[in-house]
């Protein structure tokens, strides 16, 4: 295992690890019943810190950052000597980490998408983890939180006998989620992104080769040109600028403190 503590790209703090560190951390505090959040980051999720910092704060704050794409992963080599030789795809990591919790028998709650969407995913999830316990299902309300919701969401998650939440409500939505309500919930939560959808069957992957050039942002920009053109072509090069920058000196990326307060409101 690798894990050789978080790291500074652009301002965001990331950690240095692979799949069965952080497969292990997960697990570990399901087993101890302790909070713990977890995303993986490819580029958009950096910018999204960079370019707010007070979501930048939120992300440092978290227990486990890993480094969803390959340019993360790079980023890390290139200004850190990590000498990391994969990236922690959110995609893969949801399976290693729901085939510990199937081996162990550990419950787990599925949060965000749509109901057609998680309709799909349970049995795709359980075909592939026939052992797997799935405590409950909620979908996103596409909407912010309303006094008093966050309680509840999280007295139904305890009820259920979950040890770990799956969220997946997209790229910021599911960071700010997972920070806001790690401090009601005594279970891991991993912010998963995509994987709803991939898992589901909904979104096919892209060749393994284009996974390992650092290509998956061209393969879903092809997919989905309209929604997300804008993220790749303007923040693909503002992220390699700003690189740059951080490696010869000429920006100091300075990451901001760990949030500590809880936002005012969230999506759910």
């Amino acid at each position: 295992m690798t894990a050789t503590g978080k790291r500074n790209v652009l301002g965001v703090l990331v950690d240095a690890t692979d799949y069965a560190s952080a497969t292990e951390q997960v697990v570990a505090a399901a087993r101890e019943r302790r909070p713990l959040a977890l995303t993986a980051l490819a580029v958009h999720g950096v910018m999204t810190g960079v370019l707010d910092p007070a979501h930048n704060a939120r992300l440092n704050s978290f227990d486990v950052v890993t480094p969803d794409g390959q340019p993360v992963r790079w980023a890390l080599n290139l200004l850190h000597h990590a000498g990391l030789s994969d990236r922690v795809y959110g995609p893969t990591l949801t399976l290693h980490v729901l085939r510990r919790f199937a081996d162990e028998g550990l419950p787990v709650y599925l949060y965000g998408s749509t109901e057609e969407t998680l309709a799909k995913l349970i049995p795709a999830l359980e075909r592939m983890f026939p052992a797997l316990k799935i405590a409950g299902v909620e979908p996103s309300k596409f909407r912010e939180v309303r006094p008093g919701e966050d309680v509840e969401i999280a007295d139904r998650i305890k009820a259920s006998g979950a040890r770990l939440v799956l969220v997946g409500l997209g790229c910021p939505r599911q960071e700010v989620f997972t920070y806001a309500m790690r401090p009601l919930l005594d279970m891991p939560l991993m912010a998963v992104g995509a994987a709803f959808d991939y898992h589901a069957g909904l979104l096919k992957q892209p060749p393994p080769w284009m996974q390992r050039a650092g290509l998956e942002w061209f393969w879903r920009l092809g997919l989905e040109p309209k929604r997300l053109w804008r993220r790749y072509v303007i923040l693909n090069p503002a992220y390699l600028a700003r690189l740059t920058g951080q490696k010869t000196g000429l920006w100091k990326a300075r990451p901001p403190a760990p949030a500590t307060e809880r936002p005012p409101t969230f999506a759910v």
